[in-house]
């Protein structure tokens, strides 16, 4: 069963390294040399700036508390409103009798936004045999690329509900352990996951109904993802591979309030900015309605749903306060990004291909109302494209133009810190990962070469590409 990688990074050129006394010899291509034959290993050059990956939003606090940072850039004139914002992330929502938090449900998930983004980051696939907490059902039916909702439950499993409100449902995950081995010979185990859904109260799922795990995704850096030129992105795309590099990166055209748009937020870049994707959220996740999203998330038979759903939950004002906050959240510097055995690991992603999907870095665009995120150098290694990575890791799900294998690359930078943040260390869409080598060698489809030279690599080699990735 062969799965491939996907999580390269690189491809940075070459330019400003540091002195071989502090690195080592370097190589100006990326390439990878080898520790064979008397020639030590490759150090791949640092790029001034990639230890500021955020530009000058970085911030320097790497703790618990990284993720909820403001960017450092933000002037104190501009502090109240991301206050609010941070305000409205934190509070707990109530179904009534608080005129500031109210409208909570019917029907939901969690009763915050920090509920699912435990300080700002990743969410984590619940135990065995009980519900989600961090983590989300989607639904869906066949027909209209993942856009027509299941006829009894909606577009999202609703585990919770108000009172004389039946919740809909759960499903709880388990994981079946696969052992394989790395060409070395050392060996491997990677953890399959099946799903089962329990206390359905409107009936079992239709047949045809499509569903698909997903965990929280970290909330760091996403403004200056939206300030990324439309043009930078689309650039990238070769839906047809027409270099020849079996990497087919494609764009995912979803509804906006000015009509189709590139998508780029989301697992399968199913939304086109943070103000839908804010309030998505805060309708599919906390059952509150907004301008952007006015109708209450109730099927036809969910008659008390529909019986107790009101007016709109919250206004513009305090929609664009919490848009505000999500898109100054900073991304934390990077300290160990000049050291050797890290820009050994640079060289070993370069040379494994790896910057077709993972594009190290990008020049934001002018971003109105935004004056700290635009114009900046960041490297979040992502093209924020689709990419198909193989029947492993298919949700056999659809999202307007998303199939059912492909998947938005993920921005990588902060995974380093995913422990000491949210506590575990588990990755990908779903969370089945307990590391970053496993959720390299779960990725397939267009990455299968990168993968298989990870596999080929020695265990020096592959600890290095780790330490890579873990720097960011």
């Amino acid at each position: 069963m062969s799965r491939a990688l996907v999580v390269g990074i690189a491809a940075l050129c070459a330019c400003g390294a540091p002195t071989t006394e502090e690195t080592g010899p370097t190589s100006s291509s990326g390439g990878y040399g080898g520790s064979e034959g008397g020639h030590g290993p490759v150090v791949a050059d640092f790029e001034p700036g990639e230890e500021r990956p955020g530009g000058d939003t970085t911030v320097e606090l790497r703790d618990e508390n990284a993720f909820l940072q403001a960017a450092a850039n933000l002037s104190a004139a501009r502090r109240g409103p991301y206050e609010a914002g941070f305000a409205l992330f934190d509070i707990a929502w109530l179904a009534e009798g608080n005129e500031d938090r109210d409208g909570l449900g019917p029907t939901y998930l969690g009763t915050s936004c920090r509920a699912c983004h435990f300080r700002g980051g990743r969410g984590t696939p619940p135990p065995p045999d009980q519900p989600m907490t961090s983590a989300l059902v989607r639904l869906s039916l066949p027909d209209g690329g993942g856009s027509v909702p299941d006829d009894r439950y909606g577009e999202q499993l609703q585990t919770k509900a108000i009172a004389g409100v039946s919740p809909e449902g759960w499903v709880s995950v388990a994981f079946e352990a696969e052992t394989h081995n790395f060409d070395d010979g050392a060996p491997y185990e990677l953890l399959s996951p099946r799903y089962s859904p329990r206390d359905l109260a409107f009936g079992s799922f239709a047949p045809e109904t499509l569903f698909s795990i997903r965990v929280a995704p970290p909330m760091i850096g996403l403004g200056l993802l939206e300030a990324i030129d439309e043009a930078d992105i689309r650039a990238l795309a070769d839906p047809d591979d027409l270099d020849g590099d079996g990497i087919s990166g494609r764009t995912n055209e979803v509804p906006s309030e000015a009509g189709l748009a590139l998508g780029r937020f989301g697992l399968k870049a199913n939304q086109p900015d943070l103000r839908r994707q804010t309030a998505a959220a805060f309708l599919e996740d906390l059952g509150i309605t907004s301008p952007v999203f006015p109708d209450d998330n109730c099927p036809s038979v969910q008659v008390a749903c529909q019986a107790s759903a009101g007016e709109l939950d919250i206004d513009e004002a305090r929609l664009d306060a919490t848009v505000f906050f999500s898109s100054l959240l900073a991304v934390p510097h990077r300290p160990e990004a000049r050291e050797r055995e890290v820009l050994q690991g640079k060289a070993l992603f370069i040379s494994a291909r790896c910057d077709g999907c993972h594009h190290p870095s990008f020049v934001t665009g002018e971003l109105e109302g935004f004056p700290e995120l635009s114009h900046q150098r960041i490297f979040p290694y992502s093209d924020l494209l689709l990419h198909d990575l193989g029947e492993g890791l298919a949700d056999g799900r659809p999202d307007f133009g998303a199939t059912g294998r492909e998947w938005r690359t993920p921005p990588l930078w902060g995974v380093g810190l995913t422990e000491l943040v949210s506590g575990h260390t588990r990755l990908l869409h779903d969370g089945r990962a307990r590391s970053v080598e496993e959720a390299i060698l779960w990725h397939g489809g267009e990455a299968e070469a990168a993968r298989d030279a990870f596999v080929a690599m020695s265990a020096s080699e592959r600890a290095w590409l780790v330490r890579f990735v873990r720097s960011l």
